[in-house]
């Protein structure tokens, strides 16, 4: 038997030699890999970033009541990732509505704010965005929510009315706000010319033109409604404009619809909701929305306000008939929340309208999201924050990747709870692949602070076959509930291949395949010529040519394809 160590330097070809029943007596030489590049080359990236109110004094590094450390922090991370925009999901800063001051430790004097200070702060170092032609779109939150800052929103930022990011008069603008730490944070020089970044522009009606808003960008539509005051001192709720949102999504000639919203429907601290003060059935509109969403094939509603990542489904007030996932993407602020106890959903729906998948508290963290044709995929990164519930200066973040989920059109996604087998899963290419999930059973035992369990959401999808595979490619994502550590409980994966010999493999970050189980922690890497059998341990594959299937016993996720080395 090979141990960890050694079964890793083999290569995937070796491996398939020996166990296959290459008796000669040594290992044959190493050949190249094959490979696949994925996602495709037309893949496309965005980011969100949270809420970066600043509740604590400035130290002379976070302005205006706004978290410039965190936002220039999390924008770098942007800039690495290669996205095409940022969507920051409102509540930019903690004061911004109405004039305030703030006590500066650096300067040991208090700094007297206006509104325009704070939306010129986030424009002013949004600038680093915008000299590498990467887009921003701002949503307002509840600290935004006021006339005059209605007026300074759309000031800054009137690229939610036409898609014009770097506008040269805003971001004039932008440099002449009053900056107090404007020597100690980088300077940040305007070197690029306005650019457009998005079509289709559409508002319910002229006075929530900016506010409420949808774009198209390359196969997605994006749908943001608002529910704040505007310049007349009015407000619009979702209910007034929900035929707006309906037509937004039926009509329209992308592959994938995205509904982004500051508040949430069912969160885990905050009872107010897009809705009104609570969630609870008696207030209007939220079947309607739900069912909405749900019909017109937009899978995920992301949302701010409650300062923790979060990802959960939500369903309408039956408990069934509709539902949406809701991603809570996080906190980039000063200020961490916890989950109320008993649970919000408890509280005002006997605890039927919500199931948990994934949480992380006391984090600053950020989300990018890959979009390549069918496939859409989450990737949420986080740096932990162990101080508690506020911070008053920016611990040193080092983000790593957490948790990763999506889906695609061509696949489905299974959700598992704690106890049941994952042999649910179980699909089949347009090409004619069938991948099935045989053995396995959810081992996740966390619990939030009100008792409720989390539940696995297994996402897969198909990539057509390439020359490197004798099978459609499986993706599979959302089984390694362990924020951070990449494995899964062990299962064993089968897919039926098309000719030859092959193995089950797996694609490194290289884009090279190499045997499936080279990627579990743990296991034995022995071979077996037939059927699966529930004992084979982890670290076991085969190949069964009854059935002409592949099969692999692992504790990870990735992409997946029968392979012939």
């Amino acid at each position: 038997m090979l141990n960890r160590r050694r079964f890793l330097k083999l290569s995937a070809t070796a491996l398939a030699a020996a166990s296959a029943g290459c008796l000669s007596g040594k290992l044959p030489a190493e050949k190249k890999l094959p490979e696949s590049k994925l996602p495709s080359e037309n893949a496309w990236r965005f980011g969100i970033i949270a809420d970066t109110q600043w509740e604590a004094d400035d130290n002379g590094f976070n302005p205006a009541s706004c978290a410039v450390e965190i936002l220039n922090a999390v924008y770098a991370e942007f800039i690495k990732h290669n996205v095409e925009f940022a969507f920051h999901m409102g509540d930019m800063t903690d004061d911004g509505k109405d004039p305030f001051a703030v006590y500066n430790r650096a300067t040991e004097k208090y700094d007297v704010y206006g509104p325009a200070d704070a939306m010129g702060i986030v424009a002013r170092y949004t600038q680093q965005l915008y000299n590498r032609g990467i887009g921003f779109f701002p949503l307002r939150g509840n600290h935004e929510n006021s006339e005059i800052c209605a007026l300074e929103f759309r000031n800054f930022f009137p690229q939610t009315q036409n898609g014009i990011h770097n506008s040269t008069e805003a971001q004039r603008a932008a440099y002449a706000v009053f900056n107090p730490d404007a020597k100690r944070l980088p300077d940040i020089k305007r070197t690029s010319k306005p650019f457009s970044m998005g079509t289709n522009f559409s508002s319910p009606s002229d006075d929530l033109k900016g506010f409420s808003y949808s774009f198209d960008h390359k196969n997605v539509r994006f749908v943001i409604p608002d529910i704040f005051t505007l310049p007349d001192g009015t407000k619009r709720t979702i209910r007034s404009q929900q035929d707006w949102i309906t037509d937004r999504l039926k009509t329209r000639e992308t592959e994938h619809a995205i509904v982004l919203t500051h508040k949430g429907l069912l969160t885990q601290r905050n009872r107010d909701c897009i809705f009104g003060a609570e969630t609870s059935k008696t207030t209007p509109g939220q079947d309607e929305f739900i069912t909405s969403l749900s019909q017109n094939g937009v899978r995920y509603l992301i949302c701010g306000h409650d300062h923790m990542y979060d990802r959960s489904h939500v369903y309408t007030h039956d408990g069934g008939s509709a539902k949406v996932t809701q991603i809570i993407a996080g906190s980039d602020s000063s200020k961490f929340y916890i989950p109320r106890v008993p649970s919000n959903d408890e509280t005002y729906s006997e605890g039927r309208r919500q199931k948990l998948i994934s949480q992380e508290l006391f984090a600053i963290s950020y989300i990018i999201v890959t979009v390549d044709g069918e496939h859409v995929t989450f990737d949420y990164y986080s740096s932990p924050c162990y101080t508690g519930d506020t911070i008053v200066n920016t611990p040193y973040l080092n983000f790593s990747r957490q948790d990763t989920f999506g889906y695609s059109l061509n696949g489905r996604n299974f959700l598992v709870p704690y106890g049941a087998e994952y042999s649910v899963t179980e699909l089949t290419s347009a090409g004619g692949t069938t991948a099935k999930i045989l053995g396995g059973i959810n081992g996740n035992e966390g619990k939030d602070l009100s008792g409720r369990r989390f539940n696995v959401e297994v996402c897969t999808g198909f990539y057509p076959k390439d020359g490197a595979t004798a099978g459609d490619i499986l993706t599979l994502t959302g089984m390694d509930y362990t924020l951070g550590s990449g494995f899964t409980d062990i299962f064993t994966l089968s897919m039926t291949y098309d000719s030859g010999s092959p193995v089950l493999a797996g694609l490194n970050e290289k884009g090279q395949w190499q045997n499936a189980v080279d990627f579990s922690s743990g296991g034995v890497g022995q071979f077996i010529r037939g059927a699966w059998k529930p004992e084979y341990p982890l670290g076991t594959y085969g190949i069964d040519t009854s059935s002409k299937t592949v099969w692999a016993v692992i504790n990870t996720n990735g992409f997946f394809a029968p392979v012939n080395f």
